[in-house]
């Protein structure tokens, strides 16, 4: 029976890569120990590699440096879409008090 697509939290995936890169296993024997296939594995390593030299993942972060910074890009974006929002709300207020006062 074929299972469906499973999804992982951050934390299993940095584990997961930490048993390849700090504990010594090999891809296939934490793959086997894991129950994972090997290319999530190796996925999951080359983007923590990559992470770990600076560089944004274009999906989500494993490392928690990555995670913060995507927390902070997001939050940024929020800020500057409320501030286009009421820099747009100021302007049409003062063309209504404008029209008023004519």
């Amino acid at each position: 029976m074929k299972r469906g697509r499973r999804s992982f939290s951050a934390e299993f995936k940095a584990d997961a890569v930490s048993l390849v890169r700090q504990q010594g296993y090999t891809v296939a024997q934490a793959c086997h120990a894991l129950e994972i296939g090997e290319t999530a594995l190796r996925r999951w390593v080359a983007q923590v590699e990559a992470e770990t030299a600076g560089l944004t993942p274009t999906g989500k972060a494993i490392t928690p440096e990555q995670q913060r910074i995507q927390s902070l890009e997001r939050q940024v974006n929020r800020l500057e879409m409320e501030k286009a929002i009421l820099k747009k709300a100021a302007t049409l207020l003062a063309e209504d008090v404008s029209l008023t006062m004519r």
